[in-house]
């Protein structure tokens, strides 16, 4: 497996696009007469968009994704509805396509009506800048940006079982309402893989479940959170290969979430490892990365393994206080603060003065070992700012 340049445009046939104005973007991709996947969020307020491409992708197939960032279309009744779906028919209509077969997403500011002339010029601009190349996979990256500071996207290659080569490329955004459930985050995701849509189903969900669904921004859950997955039409060659492939790229993609997040000074990789199952170890990795209080200890660079430990003993995983062990890292030095239960890091040693530097760093891996078995998982997520603090009173201004 290797990294290779090209976002959503590294597969062949695969055409993107994007185009903003003001606070309004669009990104339309055109894959067509693809098998189709997607997972969408848990909350009980789902925007309109999410319940018309729930219908879009019943029956398994799909040709494009039209989404919009700047009005996130939710809490707006039938209105909402009808504006999602004449987003699908415009872009259907251009494509020659049914406008069944185009799925719809939008990320914004929730409870006000889709502007829809603005989002439709929008949408026109961008159909006539389709393309496969490397900026077109940039643009509609860009287009579905809200309060991300960078367009996020990654692809690789990898080679199945079969020999056979194979590449898959994504595009994502978010950086705030990012919960363990995915938060605001829209991701899309093609191959050129052949594979069923119940193939494709259990691949995505599996690789979701391991990467989106470990990242916490602010532990706020979305209404409009969705991730889609495209393939060519076929059957039987999802293997090993491509299964850690997508894992991979979904993690890649995970991460830029994390490291991007809302008034974010620090990016932290939480790893629970020697969990009695793979439930536990994914519970307390998923409660320390969303702890408030870890996440401004981690804003004042202070390690402050009490609140660390109290989170995995508050999450629900089966834990022993006298056992437990954590570890600070840097990527070039690392500190046992707490090891069998008994505190290391102390004023009468350096391991205090060791574990305050490593606190200071940008990027701070902190690893918990529960010593009850084999399980682990690892975690994504960033501090707690003043900055968030501020963007987030002032969003809706």
């Amino acid at each position: 497996m290797k990294k290779i340049e090209g976002g959503i445009c590294a597969v062949d046939n695969v055409r993107a696009a994007g185009a903003c104005e003001d606070n309004y973007g669009v990104a339309v991709i055109h894959y067509p007469e693809s098998s189709v996947a997607a997972v969408f969020t848990s909350n009980k307020v789902q925007a309109a968009p999410i319940l018309v491409t729930r219908e879009a992708v019943k029956n398994g197939k799909l040709s494009a994704i039209v989404a919009n960032s700047g009005n996130a279309n939710c809490f707006t009744g039938k209105k909402g509805v009808e504006n999602a779906q004449l987003m699908a028919f415009q872009a259907a209509e251009n494509l020659n396509i049914p406008a069944e077969d185009v799925a719809v997403a939008s990320t914004g500011i929730i409870g006000r009506q889709l502007p829809l002339p603005e989002i439709s010029n929008l949408i026109s601009h961008a159909l006539r800048r389709l393309k496969n190349s490397a900026q077109a996979s940039r643009n509609a990256a860009e287009a579905i940006m809200t309060t991300d500071t960078y367009p996020k996207e990654y692809a690789v290659e990898t080679t199945l079982n079969t020999g056979e080569k194979i590449c898959i490329g994504g595009i994502t955004k978010g950086s705030g309402m990012i919960a363990p459930n995915m938060g605001t985050m829209l991701s899309f995701i093609v191959t050129d893989i052949q594979a069923s849509p119940d193939e494709l189903e259990k691949s995505l969900k599996e690789a979701v479940d391991n990467t989106f669904n470990m990242v916490v921004i602010d532990g706020d859950e979305s209404t409009n959170d969705i991730v889609v997955l495209m393939a060519r039409p076929g059957q039987g060659k999802i293997d090993k290969n491509f299964q850690e492939a997508l894992e991979y790229l979904c993690g890649k993609l995970a991460k830029m979430l994390a490291q991007d997040g809302e008034g974010a000074t620090k990016f932290m990789e939480v790893e629970v490892k020697g969990a009695q199952n793979s439930q536990d170890a994914k519970i307390a990795a998923k409660s320390i990365v969303t702890s408030p209080l870890v996440k401004t200890a981690l804003f004042g660079a202070d390690p402050n393994w009490g609140r660390i430990v109290a989170a995995v003993g508050y999450s629900g995983a089966h834990m022993d206080e006298e056992i437990i062990s954590v570890r600070l890292e840097d990527g070039e030095r690392f500190v046992d603060v707490v090891n069998n239960g008994n505190i290391m890091a102390s004023e009468e040693n350096d391991a205090l003065e060791l574990a305050e530097s490593i606190m200071e760093r940008e990027k701070i891996k902190i690893t918990i070992d529960l010593a009850l078995g084999d399980y682990s998982a690892t975690s994504y997520g960033c501090d707690l700012s003043y900055d968030y603090v501020r963007i987030n009173s002032e969003y809706s201004t």
